[in-house]
């Protein structure tokens, strides 16, 4: 049989496909009004006639990959796939180009700003797509979530985000901070980027990642830096950014009077010495407060939980051990008066359980967060617990705790002259020496039974300190 010439349709690239041939000859080529491709791209239909089948229908580009777009969501722990679109400008109705972006400008916005936009793609599951555009215009993948989380004035890529940022450390990572990995080899695929909500433990090994991903965005407690390729991220803090409500001035430029803030913005919000029972009308929160008897010791319910993410966004994660969870611990007290004292609030108004007061600040992210750990400096220096400067609380030192506050219990035990117990160290990881050393100090003090334990609490930590 004579072969015959196979013969192909000239169309338009799919208006509504995600392969990637489409996408890109979407990007590359204007629409034409006849329903046919320009010349250069009937070239590459033509240079695909390798075999005699006639192709009914939509045509692919014989070099375009399969598609990869809109599979099922991923086993929870496996990286993602997320091939992302390139650099363009914000999309208006109907999915057309608005005005270009201007280069490298970076809006001014805040920590809490950041996160609440994040928070509203992740609440309606924006679904994943690298060609499509949500109602605000921003791209649907992960490049185009960050875009929109940082407000930038167009939607950018992996290759262009790093431009609006400035690479950080781990240690300095916070809420609304993004962590990037930029695949060289291959960059639209393998390539990610998410927004960084907060450690989620004390060790600072996972976090809550705001991402867009098959098959929506999504917050996700996410092992640090990410599930795989995890030496590749790359932390970079937005240059926009400010720490004040309204963007233009910092909260530590605002007058504490004392007074609650008649513009909402959440700078003195108590400091009157009244207690924490009502909401200012300013401060309507848009998730109603449960009330205080969902918060406490032996409570256990999704109102503790939701307070301890709110905590982890505004800095607390290093109040928790794990979690943050449905029961209440000693850490969701901790977190809570650690923001609480942010607030500039100090007595009963900073006790450690969330008022409405706390409760509406948190939801609308308003108000301070809760100052980052200062590296290097003394306990005195670090934030406190139950008024008292530099305690971390109890919770640190138990069996099977490692972090810098027992090398500081430690290192200050033996200079008041209670290392005895230690043959090597003091060290990060809790142990019987720092426990006996913790009691011989105790009961200097002229304590005993269950007050010269081992385990410092508040007034040990403060005596020791001294």
């Amino acid at each position: 049989m004579e072969a015959r010439t196979p013969v192909f349709e000239e169309i338009d690239p799919g208006g509504d496909c995600d392969c990637p041939g489409c996408v890109h000859w979407r990007r590359v080529l204007p629409h034409s009004t006849t329903g046919r491709h320009p010349a250069a791209y009937r070239a590459l239909l033509l240079a695909a006639a390798a075999s005699t089948t006639v192709v009914v229908g939509h045509t692919a580009p014989a070099l375009a990959a399969p598609h990869t777009l809109d599979r099922p969501a991923v086993p929870a722990g496996d990286e993602p796939n997320t091939p992302q679109g390139g650099k363009a400008p914000l999309h208006g109705p109907g999915g057309k180009p608005a005005q270009p972006a201007s280069p490298a400008k970076a809006p001014a916005t805040t920590r809490a700003e950041i996160i609440k936009r994040a928070k509203k793609w992740v609440t309606a599951k924006v679904p994943y797509s690298m060609s499509r555009y949500w109602s605000d215009g921003y791209r649907q993948d992960c490049s185009g979530f960050v875009s929109m989380a940082w407000s930038l004035p167009g939607n950018e890529w992996t290759g262009s985000l790093g431009q609006y940022g400035v690479r950080i450390t781990k240690a300095e990572l916070q809420p609304g901070d993004m962590l990037l990995f930029h695949n060289l080899a291959d960059p639209q695929k393998g390539s990610h980027v998410v927004i960084f909500g907060g450690w989620t433990d004390h060790k600072r090994t996972h976090y809550s990642a705001y991402e867009l991903a098959p098959p929506h965005a999504r917050r996700k407690t996410t092992p640090y830096a990410y599930w795989k390729h995890s030496d590749r991220y790359v932390a970079y803090r937005y240059k926009g950014l400010t720490s004040g409500g309204s963007g233009k001035k910092s909260d530590a430029d605002q007058p504490d009077t004392g007074q609650p803030d008649p513009t909402g913005s959440g700078t003195g919000q108590q400091g009157t010495g009244q207690p924490d029972t009502a909401v200012p009308a300013s401060l309507k929160s848009p998730a109603p407060y449960p009330g205080r008897a969902h918060f406490g010791p032996g409570v256990n319910n999704k109102h503790v939980t939701e307070l301890g993410r709110m905590l982890v966004e505004r800095g607390a994660g290093r109040y928790y051990t794990s979690g943050p969870g449905p029961r209440w611990t000693g850490a969701d007290r901790r977190a809570t008066r650690a923001f609480q004292l942010a607030q500039g609030w100090r007595g009963r108004d900073a006790d450690g359980l969330p008022g409405p007061d706390t409760w509406a600040l948190l939801a609308t992210g308003k108000g301070k967060d809760i100052p980052a750990e200062a590296t290097g400096s003394s306990p005195q220096q670090q934030p406190s617990s139950h008024g008292v400067p530099g305690y971390p609380g109890r919770a640190l030192f138990r069996p099977g705790a490692e972090n810098p506050y027992v090398t500081q219990l430690g290192r200050q035990l033996v200079t008041k002259g209670f290392g005895k117990h230690y043959r090597t160290g003091p060290g990060p990881r809790w142990s019987e020496a720092d426990r006996r050393a913790v009691e011989a100090f105790q009961r200097a003090q002229g304590w005993r039974g269950g007050a010269a334990d081992g385990y410092p609490g508040p007034e040990t930590w403060r005596r020791l300190f001294a």
